[in-house]
């Protein structure tokens, strides 16, 4: 599996990011709630998915997210997000088989692979460390 995102990365990608903590932010007040798997651009076209921590085996996740990215015809290299309560370091388990299925998935589909995993106050990639938290987000679309 490769490195995943390293230290610098694009100012769409860091932007792109940044939307996903947000709008988790400001859409989960709860402290537990279902994770969800997120394919395509934050803010922008996605999909969604909820995942059961338990009772999916690789194969269906895997097909999960490739029937995601096929209904995401237009976007032309989607990234895959993560959602979930709870800390983002250390990963869980829960992370690494989302991780692995969404890799199986892009490999297949012969697409290059972005994903993180999202929390309320940053984002964390499971394949480099890298990762980015926030003390408090403001919305920056408005000016």
């Amino acid at each position: 599996m490769p490195p995943g995102l390293g230290d610098t990365t694009g100012s769409f990608l860091q932007k792109a990011l940044r939307r996903a903590v947000y709008d988790l932010a400001v859409t989960e007040s709860r402290p537990v709630f279902p994770a969800r798997l997120h394919v395509g651009i934050p803010g922008g076209m996605s999909v969604v998915q909820a995942v059961r921590p338990t009772g999916t085996d690789h194969a269906l996740r895997t097909d999960i997210v490739a029937a995601m990215v096929s209904r995401l015809a237009g976007v032309q290299v989607p990234m895959v997000w993560l959602t979930r309560p709870g800390e983002l370091d250390p990963v869980e388990d829960l992370d690494q088989e989302w991780l692995a299925a969404t890799w199986q998935a892009f490999t297949e589909l012969g697409r290059p692979l972005v994903f993180v995993t999202v929390n309320r106050h940053g984002w964390h990639d499971p394949r480099s460390g890298v990762g980015r938290r926030w003390a408090r987000l403001r919305d920056r679309s408005r000016a």
